[in-house]
């Protein structure tokens, strides 16, 4: 999943991407570089980010998702916000990646009606508040036991098994011991049956660890997703397509290999 930020307020490329044009531009190149499916973000939920309105959230996202249905690939976009939810899908982006989980009002009936797939994801806090000095008693149990929580309303609300992926969170109200704790027992979460989702692409905790600054993490982002990859996850939310690819490339040779044997 190749990372689009349609904002002027991005932590990884600080609005780079944030015209309709320059952001296709950067869609093309993902595509280039292998991407299999586009997720377009309009409003920054990096820590201490403040929330925009439905209105600007639409403009900045909508002009992209009209842009890129037509080339082919997958459009996810990454809201919360029930209005623009509706907007995007009627454009014809297929999957919502929402790090509320559906909890806005009207969320949940947006999706049942419309059929399309939606991540949802565990947070503690909002953006603006997360980092700060987040607490768990036991993370992996706290998290699972909200993302469980999260599917089952889903699927009360009318919401099929198969539109669901789950997110951990990376980053999202998480010290970087929560962190390395979900990585290492990332796949205790495939018992509850839905793809995950991971996104550790160029995050903090990666600068806590190896003390490079955000320009400076492709190698590190590269390894945590194949750690990731490795630990079941089915979708690697990325900044580094191609590198990305390369290194599961070789992973999956490995794997296809030693099952001929």
């Amino acid at each position: 999943m190749g990372i689009i930020n349609v904002t002027p307020d991005s932590f990884f490329d600080g609005g780079l991407y944030a015209s309709t044009e320059s952001a296709i531009r950067h869609a093309i190149q993902l595509i280039k570089e292998g991407a299999d499916i586009l997720d377009i973000g309009g409003e920054s939920t990096r820590p201490g980010s403040v929330a925009i309105s439905t209105e600007e959230e639409l403009c900045r996202v909508l002009p992209v998702v009209r842009g890129l249905v037509r080339m082919g690939i997958p459009i996810s976009v990454d809201t919360s916000k029930p209005e623009v939810m509706h907007s995007v899908i009627e454009a014809g982006a297929v999957m919502i990646n929402d790090i509320n989980a559906l909890q806005e009002p009207g969320a949940l009936e947006v999706i049942s009606v419309s059929g399309a797939v939606v991540c949802l994801m565990h947070k503690q806090g909002d953006p603006h508040n997360m980092q700060i000095n987040p607490r768990y008693n036991n993370v992996i149990t706290e998290v699972t036991s909200f993302l469980r929580r999260r599917l089952e309303v889903a699927r009360i609300a009318g919401i099929r098994h198969e539109q669901l992926v789950i997110d951990p969170g990376f980053g999202f109200g998480k010290r970087l011991e929560h962190n390395l704790e979900l990585l290492r027992c990332l796949d205790s979460f495939l018992s509850m049956g839905v793809p995950m989702l991971v996104g550790l692409s160029h995050k903090s905790m990666l600068q806590e660890i190896t003390e490079n600054k955000i320009d400076n993490r492709i190698h590190a982002s590269v390894a945590a997703a194949l750690l990731a990859a490795m630990k079941g996850a089915k979708i690697l939310r990325v900044h580094d397509v191609k590198a990305t690819k390369d290194a599961l490339a070789v992973y999956n040779s490995i794997n296809t290999s030693s099952k001929k044997r």
